[in-house]
């Protein structure tokens, strides 16, 4: 069987939808009609039946002598064009009927009852020639009394009566009707046929089906949104790196992923290529570009991928991998501590060798219970730790203030962020010393919290930096140092403190030192 072309199908369906509204449209029409043509029966009805009522010989003859008033109403009757008129006496007995036998018979109706109670009204009632429209007004002599009721009856047309007085009307409607339907609905299906590049349902079936298993092929992940900021691609490989299980489609955007970038990039208007964002507490290297239609943005596509490699650089940088390098380093400072020891009892001063034991215990017993009470996080603890003991390796003093206080994290934030944060500070704080000498090479630490607020200081009395250095500071790749792999640890500080909405400040001088203070607002 030949298959019909999309065009073929919704032409035709425009088409019936078309005859169908025109059907209903008819049906209203007619009703309205018909109720139009109730309204002027019911004004002609009344109009009879208060010409008769008002007559000063109906009134007479009612009450006087009843003989030949069918002779005066008949042609009242046939001048109004009336089905029937009848003139009844306060007895209910039929004075005038355009039938003669029913007159002198008593009329029976349930509905007059109000008619001969000084009412004036209208009703529908069914007849033998079909649906009549009645009026019934009473009748009342010169001294303000009741003698009878008129009644006055108007056929209604039926059905087929209707259509054949609209049938010039309804042939008229219907052809320019079909004609412009049938024409507009070519040409919308053309329109809709050329603005879906030629493709038939079937055919755009099947290339949804092969976009969306391409997506899902992708080992990149694939996030695409409408202006509207709702998700409408969400591959595979997104779903597993961002822990989503459930189908998103459709979603806005910051209920599935809160931390997202995506949606800036529809008020930017314009790609963002290679760039490195934390997202659920990962390191992801993105591309961002808009999509556009017809030179509008329509919405916007993120392509990224999970930056493991940056990741194990970061750690390198703040301190992860320096976990064991500290342990090195006490290796170190310990051996040179038992070699201390070693030497004064072979001197025999036990009694200096045990005040140095003493007070090498109690320095870092002391360091030790402090990061513990006012330090709520081991990482964070740990990686203090293995920042002093560094700092006497190069023979830097670190100092860490004692009124310092870390009991939680920003929102959006925790501890591997934190030690990506205050590993590198510390870092670069090691850094300024590389090229310069300096007898006495210090570094302060301090983090405040309170309700509100969680600041975080790292200063130190190194090389500094001028003004053009200090404002490329957080540039990707930008370092003072000669060295490989630099320009990455504080670029990434300042990504974690906008992902926390905080903020950072630095002041530097040459040959004086640096001073890096980051704020977090905790409940903005």
């Amino acid at each position: 069987m030949m298959r019909l072309s999309m065009q073929t199908k919704m032409t035709g369906l425009i088409f019936f939808i078309v005859v169908f509204s025109l059907f209903l449209a008819s049906i209203v029409v007619i009703n309205n009609f018909v109720q139009s043509k109730e309204n002027d029966l019911e004004q002609r009805a009344l109009i009879t039946s208060r010409t008769v009522a008002e007559m000063p010989e109906i009134r007479e003859k009612i009450e006087k002598d009843s003989k030949n008033i069918n002779q005066i109403v008949e042609p009242i009757r046939i001048i109004h064009g009336a089905y029937y008129v009848v003139v009844m006496n306060m007895n209910h007995e039929r004075l005038s009927h355009p039938l003669q036998s029913m007159i002198g018979k008593i009329s029976k109706g349930e509905d007059e009852g109000q008619a001969f109670a000084e009412h004036t009204y209208t009703d529908k009632a069914k007849g033998e020639g079909g649906m009549v429209i009645r009026s019934f007004v009473p009748v009342v002599n010169d001294q303000h009394e009741q003698v009878g009721v008129v009644v006055s009856g108007y056929l209604l047309p039926k059905f087929t009566e209707v259509i054949l007085s609209l049938k010039k009307e309804i042939f008229l409607i219907s052809g320019l009707a079909l004609f412009f339907g049938g024409w507009g609905a070519w040409a919308l299906a053309s329109r809709i046929k050329k603005e879906m590049f030629e493709l038939e349902p079937h055919e755009i079936a099947r290339l949804f089906v092969e976009r969306t298993e391409t997506f899902n092929a992708m080992h990149e992940g694939v996030i695409a949104i409408d202006k509207e900021e709702n998700i409408t691609i969400f591959n595979h490989k997104a779903k597993i790196m961002m822990d989503v299980p459930e189908e998103v489609i459709g979603k806005k955007i910051y209920d599935v992923i809160p931390d997202t970038r995506l949606p800036e990039i529809l008020q930017l208007n314009q790609p963002v290529y290679n760039r490195e964002l934390q997202v659920r507490n990962l390191n992801i290297l993105s591309n961002r570009v808009p999509i556009k239609v017809n030179n509008h943005t329509v919405g916007a596509v993120a392509i990224f991928q999970d930056r493991t490699e940056v990741k194990k650089l970061a750690e390198e940088l703040t301190g992860v991998k320096s976990f064991v390098s500290a342990l090195r380093v006490q290796n170190h400072e310990y051996m040179n501590k038992l070699h201390t020891i070693a030497g004064l009892i072979q001197l025999g001063n036990k009694d200096k060798a045990l005040q140095y034991v003493f007070q090498v215990s109690e320095q870092q017993e002391e360091l030790t219970q402090f990061l513990h009470k006012h330090i709520k996080d081991e990482s964070i603890s740990g990686l203090l730790l293995s920042k002093v003991s560094r700092a006497k390796e190069l023979g830097i003093e670190l100092a860490i203030d004692r009124h310092s206080e870390l009991h939680s994290f920003p929102l959006y934030l925790d501890h591997h962020d934190f030690v990506i944060i205050i590993g590198n500070l510390i870092e670069n704080a090691f850094d300024s010393y590389w090229h310069m000498e300096r007898r006495e090479r210090k570094i302060y630490i301090s983090m405040e919290q309170n309700d509100g607020i969680l600041s975080i200081l790292v200063e130190d009395n190194g090389c500094g930096m001028n003004e053009d250095q200090v404002e490329r500071i957080f540039d990707e790749g930008f370092s003072t140092k000669a060295k490989e792999n630099r320009g990455i640890g504080l670029h990434l500080v300042k990504q974690i403190v906008e992902k926390g909405n905080g903020q950072i400040e630095v002041e530097s001088e040459l040959d004086v030192g640096t001073t890096f203070i980051i704020t977090f607002f905790l409940f903005l």
